[in-house]
């Protein structure tokens, strides 16, 4: 399994929604488990570590190297052994806690939301709600048959001024789910690699609308 920290919900459930954090690149569990303080009381919320470390508390969920031209790629391998493990974990806690099936939540920052888009597709339905922050869709983890049974829908955010993921390549998420008759909600941001206070704003009223349907 997995390693993570847990928040329990304040108000105690029987089934609790659910509500995983997958962190960024170079970066470890503890990083977005600031949000889970302001984030709504019936929460069950897991932030995980990625499997691979980089050192001094970093870790990654795949490895991104640079070629001859100093042109930056991606672990493709490591990316999809990196989600099958999601997967499996996000098994192993729905069981451990009793969560409720309907209420699945994932939020990925950056590299984690490159593969939380991905494990949508991947494993349909597994989750039914994404949190894509400053993150893009790479169609090089999608599969080559993606099931028309989806209704996963997205929250889909990005800094304008982002020098790590051009914000041009956020931009492509809206239409090519919409090809895939999926939903999303997509909001930009002036800032760089990170989330704007309001952005926070924005994705909890985007969950707390999830959670009273």
């Amino acid at each position: 399994m997995l390693h993570y920290i847990v928040r329990e919900p304040k108000q105690p459930s029987n089934n609790p929604p659910l509500l995983v954090l997958l962190h960024g690149y170079g970066s470890n569990e503890q990083d977005l488990f600031s949000f889970a303080e302001e984030l709504p009381d019936d929460l069950l919320i897991i932030s995980t570590q990625a499997p691979h470390s980089m050192g001094f508390g970093a870790y990654a969920w795949y490895a991104i190297n640079f070629d001859a031209n100093n042109e930056k790629f991606s672990d493709l391998v490591q990316a999809k052994e990196s989600i099958d493990k999601i997967a499996i974990f996000i098994d192993e806690v729905k069981a451990k806690y009793n969560t409720n099936p309907d209420k699945t939540f994932l939020l990925g920052f950056s590299q984690g939301a490159i593969l939380s888009y991905a494990l949508s597709f991947l494993y349909p339905n597994k989750v039914n709600h994404v949190i894509a922050l400053s993150g893009y869709i790479n169609e090089d983890l999608l599969p080559k048959e993606v099931s028309k049974n989806i209704i996963t829908d997205y929250y889909i955010s990005h800094g304008t001024v982002d020098q790590v993921l051009p914000v041009n390549w956020a931009r492509k998420a809206p239409s090519l789910l919409n090809n895939y008759n999926l939903k999303s909600e997509y909001s930009e941001y002036p800032v760089g690699h990170g989330v704007a206070p309001q952005n926070f704003y924005s994705f909890k009223a985007w969950i707390i609308e999830r959670l009273k349907s």
